[in-house]
């Protein structure tokens, strides 16, 4: 019991340095001006007013915001938490915060829960601000939409954050960790669809073999769940669109496309905590 206390109080204690941290940091203010802006920007050329297979007003704005944060979000979440944990050992802070009564868990989970805090509330502010302005100027909001969106960016942030975190507790230094998150999301992005279709026809594979391979891809089952809510029938997924619907129906498909990302994260994280406690991290 003392011993779960004690973790607890480190965690707040780790977390709430963090955040005051990242609140200092200029990063922080321009990435949430970024999306900010960003939703301004929208209403301002009148991309409420367009329309794309039946999605109008919010409805239409709420896909632009998604496929927007489908780039910047990943590669924010990788580059800057990445350094979070190595760059505290280079720097000795590590050395310095864990003498005092602090976990490794709670310095850990600490870190952990200040990052996706600090970057999913700029996220969700300006998906829900867009909302309120929207109910405001007489628009329908679709309240449905915006809580599975919500739901989905939470997933994904959580994801990339426990493969950062991973990342950070088993790297030497900060550049080796930026490097590896650059590559893995260059990676990533690089098998999307059209490096899966070009291997389907190089290889000669069974289309559901790929497909299934491809849905390893935190971004693909991301950028697959935001078409399965904008575009029911898949029909800018082509072919590919059949297997899919014909394997899952849509509605287990958006939750498979919240949960894995939320396990695939907590268990890199769950990695990263392991191997920052049990080896040798000053």
């Amino acid at each position: 019991m003392q011993r779960n206390i004690f973790t607890h109080s480190s965690l707040v204690q780790i977390m709430n340095a963090d955040i005051r941290q990242n609140l200092r940091s200029k990063w922080f203010w321009t990435y949430s001006i970024l999306f900010g802006g960003f939703v301004a920007v929208m209403f301002s050329t009148g991309i409420t007013e367009s329309q794309i297979i039946g999605f109008v007003g919010l409805s239409r704005l709420m896909v632009t915001f998604m496929q927007v944060s489908m780039v910047i979000l990943p590669i924010y979440v990788l580059i800057t938490t990445v350094r979070s944990v190595v760059g505290d050992r280079e720097s000795n802070v590590m050395e310095y915060m864990l003498s005092l009564p602090v976990s490794f868990s709670g310095y850990f989970w600490g870190k952990f829960s200040a990052k996706f805090l600090v970057t999913y509330i700029p996220v969700f502010i300006a998906l829900l601000g867009a909302a309120v302005w929207g109910s405001f100027t007489k628009l329908d909001v679709p309240w449905d939409l915006f809580m599975l969106y919500s739901a989905l960016l939470a997933a994904m942030i959580f994801c990339f954050l426990g493969i950062s975190m991973f990342i950070s507790a088993v790297s030497h230094s900060q550049d080796l960790a930026i490097s590896t998150a650059f590559i893995l999301w260059l990676l990533l992005v690089a098998f999307l669809d059209l490096i899966l279709m070009g291997l389907l026809l190089k290889l000669r594979l069974d289309a559901g073999t790929v497909i299934g391979f491809g849905m390893i891809n935190p971004l693909q089952v991301f950028r697959t769940a935001v078409l399965v809510l904008f575009d029911p029938e898949l029909t800018v997924m082509g072919a590919a669109s059949y297997f899919i619907l014909d394997t899952v129906s849509r509605g287990w498909f958006i939750v498979f496309a919240i949960a894995y990302p939320i396990a695939l994260g907590g268990l890199f994280g769950w990695f990263g905590s392991y191997f920052f406690k049990t080896r040798d991290i000053i």
